[in-house]
Order: C-alpha cells, then sequence, then structure tokens
C-alpha cells in the first residue's frame, strides 16, 4: 500500500480522494493547510506528496522531501511555475501536472466573461439596483464584429478559438510553437505587436515564464485600438496591473476580466469578509465598473476538479510503482 499526503484540500476534492482510495486501496492524508516550510515536516513517512496553491512552493522544501523519503511531487493544475524545477532534479524528486483537466472549462469562462464586458452586464447590474431603467449610453457591441487575439494555442486556446468561431468572430493567434493545423489555416501572425495592433479582444492562455512578465504593459497597450478588452485567465504575472489600470481609466481600453491577478495569493480563495484588503491596486481594480474580478474559477467544474484530483493521484501512484507517468514535467 502507497501512502500518499495531500495539501490545500478542499471540501468539494474530498470524494474524488475517497473514491481513489477506495478503488486502489492506498491511503491519502488529507489537509487544508498550504504546503511550506512550517508544514513540510508532516510529509515525512509518505511516498508523494499533492498540493495545489498560486503560491510559490519553498525551494528549500525538495531537500526535506529528498530526507523524509517522498519520490514524488504532484501539483494538481497546469502551471508550474510556482515550483522550483532545478531544486526537485537537484534532489531527485519527480515532479508531475496535470496537463489537461478541462481546457474547455477555462475556454468557456473566458468567452463568458468577454461577453458580459461587451453588455455592460456590471453597468446594468448596478443601474438597476439603484432603480434607473435607462439604457443609454451604454450601448453593447456584437462578438461577431470583432477581431479576437489569442494568445497560447495549446489545448485551452484550441478550445477558447473553436468557441469564439462560433460565434462568428475573425480570430487571429500568437504563439512560440504554432499549432500545425492552425498554422495551414493562415490564424498566426508573426509578432505580439501585429496582434496587439489587430484585435479588438486580447485573450490570454499561455503559460507564464520571466520572459513574459508584464506582457501586457504600457508600450503593448498604446499598440491596441482604443475600446478594445483584455481577458485574462492564465497568469496575473502577464498583465502590469498598474498600466492595465490607466488603460482602463483613459479610455484606451473598454474593459478587462480577469480570472488572475499577479499578487493574489493572500487575497483568492481566502475568506476576507469585513477583513481590509491591503492592497491599493486591487481595490483600485474593484472599484472599476469596466472590469470583471473572479477569483481564479475559470477551471473550477466538477469536470475539471475530479480531473485534477485523479490525474495526480494516478501519476503519482505511477512514479511510486514503475518510476515514471506521461504526466511527468521535463
Amino acid at each position: 500500500m502507497m501512502k500518499f499526503i495531500a495539501f490545500n484540500v478542499r471540501e468539494d476534492e474530498e470524494k474524488y480522494f475517497a473514491q481513489w482510495e477506495k478503488e486502489t486501496g492506498n491511503e491519502v492524508l488529507r489537509l487544508p493547510e498550504m504546503l511550506d516550510m512550517t508544514s513540510v515536516e508532516k510529509t515525512k513517512g509518505f511516498d508523494g506528496v499533492l498540493a495545489l496553491q498560486t503560491g510559490t512552493y519553498p525551494s528549500e522544501m525538495f531537500a526535506e522531501f529528498k530526507k523524509f523519503g517522498v519520490k514524488v511531487f504532484s501539483i494538481r493544475n497546469v502551471g508550474v511555475d510556482n515550483v522550483d524545477l532545478d531544486a526537485a532534479k537537484e534532489n531527485g524528486i519527480v515532479v508531475t501536472n496535470v496537463p489537461a483537466y478541462s481546457p474547455n472549462a477555462i475556454a468557456e469562462f473566458s468567452v463568458t466573461q468577454l461577453m458580459q464586458l461587451l453588455r455592460n452586464t456590471t453597468i446594468f447590474r448596478n443601474k438597476v439596483a439603484k432603480q434607473d431603467f435607462r439604457w443609454a449610453p451604454y450601448v453593447g457591441r456584437e462578438l461577431r464584429s470583432l477581431t479576437v487575439g489569442v494568445i497560447g494555442t495549446g489545448r485551452i486556446g484550441r478550445a477558447a478559438i473553436n468557441i469564439y468561431r462560433g460565434f462568428g468572430a475573425k480570430v487571429i493567434a500568437y504563439d512560440l510553437y504554432p499549432n500545425p493545423e492552425l498554422k495551414e489555416q493562415g490564424i498566426y501572425v508573426d509578432s505580439y505587436d501585429e496582434l496587439f495592433s489587430q484585435a479588438d479582444v486580447i485573450t490570454l492562455h499561455m503559460p507564464a515564464t520571466p520572459n513574459d512578465h508584464h506582457l501586457v504593459n504600457s508600450e503593448i497597450l498604446n499598440k491596441m485600438k482604443d475600446g478594445s478588452y483584455i481577458i485574462n485567465t492564465a497568469r496575473g504575472a502577464l498583465v502590469d496591473t498598474k498600466a492595465l489600470i490607466s488603460a482602463l481609466k483613459s479610455g484606451k481600453l473598454a474593459g478587462a476580466a480577469l480570472d488572475t491577478y499577479e499578487n493574489e495569493s493572500d487575497i483568492f480563495n481566502h475568506d476576507l469578509s469585513g477583513k481590509k484588503i491591503d492592497d491599493p491596486i486591487f481595490k483600485e481594480l474593484l472599484a472599476l465598473d469596466n472590469v470583471l474580478v473572479t477569483p481564479h474559477i475559470a477551471f473550477y467544474t466538477e469536470t475539471a476538479v475530479e480531473n485534477m484530483v485523479l490525474i495526480s493521484l494516478n501519476s503519482a501512484k505511477s512514479v511510486c510503482e514503475d518510476g515514471t507517468a506521461s504526466t511527468i514535467v521535463k
């Protein structure tokens, strides 16, 4: 019997962990707390560690894993920008992820958020609450009349492209590693500059790397069409929030939907009811009626949650049994 320990376990994940234990006969200790240097001691005696958090995992924990006999670190999400892969390799710890838990969940959400921006639903919701039922001057826009620029054409980006095309929108894209099928269709432009200058909507579906930090900055925003939109369901670090706010206030951007924020780890997935948020930039975002802020929930569907739990568990099990898994992060 293998023994795993899982951190950051939510109530909605519990039934899938229990289901897997029953089906495989292995044991999973579930904890609601984060994985950091104060909790890493609890991994002693376990074959593998599972976690899911937006905050950075401490590099030092991999040396502790090695000392405690942990063989695999399995994260229940795609992105590994918060994992020190070099430290893991130095200590002989295999890292796995969940490459695709539900691309459609994120793609659908990104389109849903854009549709709300195009039809000014936040503004009208606030007006109706005040019993102001006038329409003007908040006329909407139709998606089929817009050009959507998709950055990142992996599984999520391709799912988004299919949905946008279903609405009749023109879609262009940029990716460092173009998809052969999409390339044949002539969908790609050659640079970020081309994409940002041609598109009415920019939707981000790419991982975050040091090279892409603040990809969306004041310089690139100035190249966008007046009255355009930014949708970010990818990583907060891709967007310079101060520059975004300036563009929104000036009218350069008509709206933005942010499911992720560059300083989100102390805010998202926490109950801060009645508490002071000591982040003036975030509070400024919330005050804008042409911004939709959601707490990193684009992935959050029943299908995705089940896949995230089961794939991460099966990956850890495979590494412990066979020394390999299809989800190992290289």
